[in-house]
This record gives structure tokens, C-alpha cells and sequence, in this order.
């Protein structure tokens, strides 16, 4: 919640002036099992409102439902269900509008928070419908999947896809609070956990040293046991608690004096220059953790180049992303990628690189500005041959998004024929076939851009792939970043054949 302050002047023109200060205050709450009946904290919440309006995806109701129903009940809390299809197709208004009418409904009153259940797909659409309802009503945010617990539990952003244009449509909407539950890991697949585990290795690698030698020292066994909350995993349950701990913190502390992300030189935009691009690239989307590793192999790579890590810590940092299936690098990750890549994130950092990377040791961070194109193209050939001398291919295990990480099959998603499916974040219940995972034709080939709107029936054209034309660095920058490019592949400023804006 925020209260603002303000004072109304005039200046010696005449003019009104406003000058206003906004107090944001919001809460974290480490709580597990956070559905459990001798935990009331949560209850606590609701007992004045006497009901609550939950809002949860297809793939956690089923799993968790009759917990969250037992521990309501227990405190004479009625529930109301409001459970949505997830997967990026339906991260889009309809799905937003569609919460609104159950809040409408339901009759929520201003101040009273809706609870929302899932990964950050969930939360980052249902946030929106509370940032929007009535003009801004409360939400309290319980996250499920790796991801959403470690990043995008720390962030007030929330938002929705449009037409090709991933979250191109937001607020900045704090939730009252955040209950953090790491047993939902329990239930979590391995390939999510990994995905996750990048989240991990960024702020660590240039946030927070402890974090780093605990990864080092327990990766694999954290990502094979969920954080130590599968059967056997109970000897690393306890550093798991403490990097994901610290590892919150670190990014609390680093992003909370920034959070409408004014300030530019970001920490924890570590791994996120070519990945956006690079994610969006193959004909089936690499998932986020994979691209944004791929993104920080290559920055560790350059760090090492400019004398700023050792052969020792390269090494270091290599072998443990290796260890648990993260992809190092990738076939499309070219020259003509960077190029495009590069000139297209600089358009959202004011016009310089900002290229974070480790200074000196693993938890401290320098950024990047005068990285010329030709130097960037010699990297990536240094990094190339070190991954493939070391690692082979670079690929990682289970890189690519599955029916629930898209809401469809994958391979029909990437023919432009998908069908939605009952299906968000990937828990334990519903698993792609194996199929469904593989690549099939990915040459370097890109794919074209669509136009119009989803709808509860159709897949999100505003995420097709169809065809095969050689432009996906192109295509896939204008799709994460929502940057003009022209015939040429430079990003313009929207009116085509015009200069560069820079």
C-alpha cells in the first residue's frame, strides 16, 4: 500500500505546481508450508473480510486446492475460485479482463486483496487487473515456481503480452504482501527448478559472493532434489533456505531504491543484453533461464577477455552451470544476433551498453560501455571454440518451453496451429510428451512476426512463429523489446527508412 504526501504552490509565472512524495510499503513473509492450519498469518489477512477471492492457475488447483481449501475452512474463510489458463498465449487481455469480471462479481470491495496462487505469469496478469481495478485495488501475491519466488516476487511490475509485444502493457503495483513457500518446490520439475537456478547464478555472479560459493558447492543436489524438498534432498535443505534467502535480499536491496527502473546501471540485468532476443529466436522459444545463461556464458567470456576474471573463475563459473544442465551456448547466438541484439537493447538503456559483468571476483559488479561491434564479434568466436572444446554443443537439458511454460504444444505452437491447453508453470501433474521438446528444423531461420488479437479459443497470434525467412534476430528484438528495426535490421525510431535514433 503507499500513502502520498504533497504540497501545491505556485511559482512566479503563475503556474500550479504539484510536488508530491509517494510512501510504498509492502511485506515478505517467510512462511512453509504457508497453507498450513498452524500458520494463521495468511488467515489472519482475511479474517476482517470473512471470504476470499483466489485466483490460481490450471495446473496448481488441482495439486494444491484441497490444502488451500482445508486451511480456509479451518478459520471459517469461504472461498471463491477463480482459476485461469496459463502459458505466455494467454498472458493477454482477454485473461486480464476476464479476472476483473470475477472480481466485479465477487463484488471486492477497494482495499480488499485478492490472493493469487501461481507462477509469475499469474501473478504478472492478475497484478494487472488489480493495478486496473477501480484504478488500483490490493493483491496479495503467494508465488509456486522457482522463478517466481527468487525474481519476479521481488519486482512491482505486472503486466500483460500485446498483440507481438511481450508485457507491453503495465504498472508498477505493489502486492500488500508476498508469502514466500519454498515446498511448492516439492511438486516443481526438475527442468523448472533448473530454469530457476539461472536466477540464481545472475545475482550471485555479480551480487552476492556467499550466495556463489554455496551454489558452488551444492548446484547439482539443489536442482535434482528441488532444494532439498524431494525425498532424499534433506542434507541441502538448509543451504538451499539460505542462497534463496540471501539471494531475495540481494535483489531487495539492489532493485528497491529503483523500482520503476529509472536508474539504468542494474545489477541484475546481468544475463539480460542478448537474451531477450536470443529467447524469442527458435522456431520453440528457449525458456527464460536457459537464454539468460547463454547470455551470461558469453559475458563471462568477454569479462575473462578484458582481464576482469581469471582462467580459474571462468573455469569456475563454466563448470557449475554445467553441472546442472544450464545451456552455455546456442547455434543461432551469431554475429548477425549480437549486431542486432546489441544496437536493439541500448534503445532501453538511454543509449549505452550497460553490459554487466563481474569485476575482479564473483558478487561485484562493473558495466560495460565501450564495447566496439568488432570486439563483440571476436568474443563470440573466442567463447564458441572454449564451449565446444570443453562442453561440446553448449546445449543444455530440457532448453526449450513446454506445453506449460506456452499454454499449447509446442510443436504445433511453432507451426502456427497450436490449441490451447489447460496448463501454467509446469508442476508435477502435467507433463509435455517428450516430443514436444524436440527441435525440429532450426537453421537459423527465422520466424515472422504476427499480427492481431488472442482470444479464449485461438492461440495469441501476438506469439506465432510461422514462417521461415532468415530474419529471426530481427524479429525476436522487436518482439521482446517492442524496438524498431528496419529492412536493414537497425533499429529505427518507428518510421521506416529513417536515421537511427541514438
Amino acid at each position: 500500500m503507499s500513502d502520498l504526501t504533497a504540497s501545491v504552490t505556485k511559482d512566479r509565472r503563475g503556474s500550479i505546481v504539484v510536488e508530491g512524495n509517494e510512501a510504498l510499503k509492502y511485506n515478505f513473509h517467510y512462511t512453509s508450508p504457508v497453507f498450513d492450519v498452524d500458520h494463521s498469518r495468511l488467515a489472519d489477512i482475511y479474517e476482517r473480510w470473512g471470504r476470499v477471492l483466489i485466483v490460481i492457475d490450471t495446473i496448481v488447483h488441482p495439486i494444491y486446492h484441497e490444502q488451500v481449501e482445508k486451511y480456509f475452512a479451518h478459520y471459517n474463510i469461504p472461498i471463491t475460485w477463480k482459476i485461469i489458463n496459463g502459458g505466455e498465449i494467454n498472458k493477454t487481455m482477454d485473461t486480464m479482463l476476464s479476472i476483473v469480471d470475477a472480481m466485479d462479481s465477487f463484488g471486492i470491495v477497494r482495499t480488499e486483496p485478492t490472493l493469487v496462487i501461481g507462477g509469475g505469469l499469474v501473478t504478472d496478469v492478475s497484478g494487472y487487473a488489480c493495478a486496473s481495478y477501480r484504478r488500483t485495488s490490493n493483491f496479495i501475491r503467494v508465488p509456486t515456481t522457482l522463478i517466481g519466488l527468487i525474481d519476479a516476487s521481488v519486482s512491482i511490475k505486472v503486466g500483460i503480452n500485446h498483440r507481438k509485444l511481450k508485457n507491453r502493457l503495465g504498472a508498477y503495483h505493489a502486492p500488500l504482501h508476498t508469502f514466500l513457500d519454498f515446498s511448492f518446490l516439492k511438486t516443481l520439475p526438475i527442468g523448472q527448478v533448473r530454469n530457476g537456478f539461472a536466477e540464481l547464478v545472475k545475482i550471485a555472479s555479480v551480487g552476492d559472493k556467499a550466495v556463489w560459493e554455496l551454489l558452488v558447492k551444492h548446484g547439482k543436489q539443489l536442482v535434482e532434489t528441488g532444494f532439498g524438498f524431494r525425498e532424499g534432498g534433506e542434507g541441502v535443505r538448509a543451504p538451499g533456505q539460505e542462497i534463496c534467502h540471501k539471494g531475495i535480499e540481494t535483489m531487495l536491496q539492489l532493485e528497491s531504491p529503483n523500482l520503476h527502473e529509472l536508474g539504468l546501471d542494474r545489477v541484475i540485468a546481468f544475463g539480460h543484453t542478448w537474451s531477450p532476443t536470443l529467447e524469442l529466436t527458435p522456431r520453440v522459444p528457449l525458456r527464460h533461464g536457459h537464454a539468460i545463461t547463454i547470455d551470461m556464458a558469453y559475458s563471462i567470456t568477454l569479462a575473462h577477455s578484458r582481464g576482469l576474471i581469471n582462467d580459474a573463475q571462468r573455469d569456475e563459473w563454466f563448470k557449475l552451470v554445467s553441472s546442472v544442465g544450464l545451456s552455455m551456448d546456442h547455434e543461432l547466438f551469431t554475429e548477425d544476433l549480437l549486431s542486432v541484439a546489441t544496437e536493439a537493447i541500448k534503445k532501453t538503456r538511454d543509449g549505452k551498453q550497460r553490459f554487466a559483468v563481474p569485476d575482479g571476483e564473483f558478487g561485484k559488479c562493473v558495466f560495460l560501455n565501450d564495447v566496439p561491434l568488432d570486439e563483440l564479434r571476436s568474443v563470440l568466436r573466442v567463447h564458441k571454440n572454449f564451449v565446444k572444446s570443453r562442453f561440446g554443443s553448449g546445449d543444455g537439458l530440457e532448453a526449450y518451453v513446454d506445453a506449460g511454460d506456452l499454454g499449447a504444444e509446442p510443436e504445433a505452437y511453432a507451426k502456427g496451429n497450436a490449441e490451447k491447453v489447460n496448463g501454467a508453470n509446469g508442476h508435477a501433474d502435467v507433463k509435455a510428451p517428450a516430443s514436444s521438446l524436440k527441435r525440429k528444423g532450426i537453421n537459423g531461420e527465422a520466424p515472422k512476426m504476427a499480427n492481431g488479437h488472442a482470444d479464449v479459443k485461438a492461440p495469441a497470434s501476438s506469439l506465432k512463429r510461422k514462417g521461415i525467412n532468415g530474419e529471426a534476430p530481427k524479429m525476436a528484438a522487436v518482439k521482446a523489446g517492442g524496438v524498431p528495426v528496419d529492412s536493414t535490421g537497425i533499429v529505427t525510431n518507428g518510421v521506416t527508412g529513417t536515421t537511427p535514433v541514438y
